[in-house]
């Protein structure tokens, strides 16, 4: 299915800019890949957000991270962190602890389920990748991450 951005959104006119052409491709991208994922999430009976804080979860190991540290490092910002921990805990993927020193700090830990959970996802979400983007070669797809970076990084104002 080769067709421009104006043909998948059945738009007749030009875009405004060449900033809302990218701006709409990007998010046109974003949505096809994400969708993409969702059988292999589905499969796991997982939503994205669970997943990915369990990815995040994993990746922060034995030490656990604090409610505010996981909303920081989401991909996809949920309003609200507490209540995914509360639901992957009762399905026996978190854990959660009082600090010691602090009551009022709580730090969340992937158990071994979870581990458990999410380790087949690993291998099949990265062969997706591999599909939605290896056509584009190593050069362009560091070009393309690079285009992205500066994008993201765009000067404050």
């Amino acid at each position: 299915m080769k067709n421009t951005l104006q043909e998948r959104l059945h738009q007749t006119k030009p875009f405004e800019s060449l900033e809302t052409e990218a701006v709409l491709s990007l998010v046109v991208l974003a949505q096809d890949l994400s969708d993409e994922s969702m059988p292999l999430l589905k499969e796991a009976d997982l939503s994205g957000p669970q997943y990915n804080v369990l990815r995040i979860l994993r990746g922060a190991g034995k030490d656990g991270l604090m409610c505010s540290d996981i909303s920081k490092r989401m991909v996809h910002r949920v309003p609200d962190v507490t209540r995914l921990l509360d639901r992957l805990e009762a399905r026996g993927y978190v854990e959660r602890e009082r600090d010691a020193a602090d009551r009022r700090v709580v730090v969340a830990r992937i158990t071994p389920s979870g581990l458990h959970a999410i380790a087949p996802l690993d291998n099949a979400l990265k062969d997706l990748h591999h599909k939605q983007l290896a056509h584009l070669g190593e050069k362009r797809l560091r070009q393309l991450i690079s285009l992205l970076d500066a994008a993201r990084n765009r000067p404050a104002g």
